[in-house]
């Protein structure tokens, strides 16, 4: 019996996730499977691979033949050829900590008023006007009847 080491496709479309199994050669693509071994989603960035390197080497000694994209991630992995050069994604920031960063910077700011002035109804205005021109010590003079 061929035993190969290649993808099944799983995900949604446009949106490929793909398990890396050991199968029949005869099998169809989705088909029944001996054996799972990783799991490949190369729509992450960086692509994010995930392979059992004990079982990889087994399937590989025992004469089980990759496929071209499985023999390119093992490299990467390096479970065929020299040392591993896979990148590895940053890791995500915890919620809380962005939670606490954000409640100190919202504390953190001065208190100010608002960022602009309350209007006032041009009635008020007109009359504030010629109240605040004249000066406060002298007072209007009497009119003469």
């Amino acid at each position: 019996m061929a035993v190969k080491i290649r993808l099944k496709r799983m995900g949604k479309i446009r949106t490929p996730f793909y398990r890396i199994v050991i199968a029949d050669a005869r099998t169809k693509r989705d088909g029944r499977v001996i054996e799972e071994i990783g799991t490949y989603n190369p729509k992450t960035e960086p692509s994010t691979i995930h392979v059992d390197s004990e079982r990889a080497q087994y399937w590989l000694g025992v004469g089980a033949q990759p496929t071209e994209a499985v023999t390119a991630i093992l490299k990467l992995t390096g479970d065929i050829g020299g040392q591993a050069t896979l990148k590895q994604p940053e890791p995500k920031p915890n919620k809380a900590d962005l939670f606490d960063a954000a409640l100190k910077e919202l504390h953190s700011e001065p208190k100010k008023g608002a960022t602009t002035g309350k209007s006032k109804p041009k009635a008020e205005e007109k009359a504030a006007e010629p109240a605040a021109e004249a000066p406060a010590d002298e007072t209007p003079a009497p009119e003469a009847e």
